[in-house]
């Protein structure tokens, strides 16, 4: 720590951790490369209502992090397979547990917002939706 009010060090090298794996698409494409690589249009089917340009930064930024791997296949007809990488394997723990807790915990959540919602509803506050 550099001051006594100081909670978090400024030179802490937080600021580049992956920080961004917790977002929704990111932890839903590492999931799905955890059994094998992947053609991009099979990772979009798989995963449901996300955008080309947002399925897109999601894999560009996960390759720069050094999580997956693009490997362009040569053709006729040529194909570009993502995968895992063993640093990209290290987070799958990570996942299950989030997954898990997610389980265990949803119920409960859900409950917590329905009810701060109603409370903040009855004060005359927008919802935060």
């Amino acid at each position: 720590m550099t001051d006594s009010t100081s909670r978090f060090d400024p030179v802490c090298p937080s600021g580049i951790a992956p920080i961004h794996i917790g977002d929704k698409w990111t932890a839903m494409v590492i999931s799905l490369l955890a059994e094998e690589p992947m053609r991009y249009s099979d990772i979009r089917a798989q995963i449901g209502p996300v955008t080309a340009k947002v399925l897109t930064a999601a894999l560009r930024g996960l390759e720069r992090d050094g999580f997956v791997a693009r490997v362009e296949q040569p053709g006729p007809p040529r194909s570009v397979h993502y995968g895992l990488t063993e640093l990209g394997r290290t987070l799958l723990p990570a996942i299950e547990l989030a997954v898990q807790w997610a389980q265990d915990h949803l119920g409960a959540m859900l409950d917590a917002q329905e009810a701060y919602d109603r409370e903040h509803a009855r004060q005359g506050r927008a919802e935060l939706r």
